[in-house]
């Protein structure tokens, strides 16, 4: 049973670190432009929301509730803010324009640590794969073995321990090659992150649509 809950646990701390989804991309964007603090913020953000969400599907599973997240309104519902939230975040990266390296610290200060937070909760949260993702790892942690809904959840927060810690890694090796990069360069970033979450919130729209 060890085994099998810490070969599980791996394999939700690799996907979640990984996963080359809009969260990844803000992330690396993060911690590139702006620096660690910037960048710890919104991976404290982005680990929260998983922590919300394995919490509130772990309950839905536990009372027999799992088949809500399935249906057609949920799906319907997250295809749609989650995509409308995506464009947003998207296009406010072609708004950004290069800092100066004496200039990035007073900017990030002016950014407060809620609204960062805010941010990658946001851009985590609604994320319908990361839905789906923690909905997979709740039905398969409860078939491993038959936790109760409170050591579920405790086993959840370790886990997520552990992929905050890697989070804040991925941070500060991206900020270590930020003085290697001339303000163009952190243009293209901006634009290839701004492009991604958008190309990610139109797919998310483009397969509502066409349902």
């Amino acid at each position: 049973m060890i085994l099998d809950l810490i070969s599980q646990g791996v394999v939700i701390v690799m996907i979640l670190t990984f996963s080359f989804g809009p969260a990844f991309f803000a992330l690396i964007n993060a911690g590139i432009r702006e620096g660690y603090k910037h960048g710890s913020m919104l991976a404290i953000g982005i680990v929260l929301s998983d922590l919300f969400l394995s919490i509130v599907i772990s309950v839905l599973i536990y009372f027999g509730l799992g088949s809500v997240l399935n249906s057609t309104k949920a799906q319907d519902i997250s295809s749609v803010v989650g995509g409308a939230i995506l464009l947003i975040f998207g296009f406010t990266y072609f708004l950004k324009k290069s800092i100066k390296a004496d200039d990035k610290e007073e900017v990030v200060t002016k950014v407060s640590s809620f609204f960062l937070i805010s941010k990658g909760f946001l851009l985590n949260l609604f994320n319908p794969a990361v839905w789906f993702l923690w909905l997979a790892n709740a039905t398969a942690i409860g078939k491993t073995v038959h936790f109760s809904l409170v050591k579920m959840i405790l086993y959840f927060l370790v886990v997520l321990g552990v992929v905050l810690c890697l989070e804040l890694g991925k941070v500060f090796l991206a900020g270590k090659i930020k003085h290697f990069l001339t303000d163009k360069m952190m243009n293209v970033i901006n634009y290839v992150t701004g492009s991604a979450l958008i190309i990610f919130g139109i797919v998310l729209i483009y397969n509502f649509l066409m349902k």
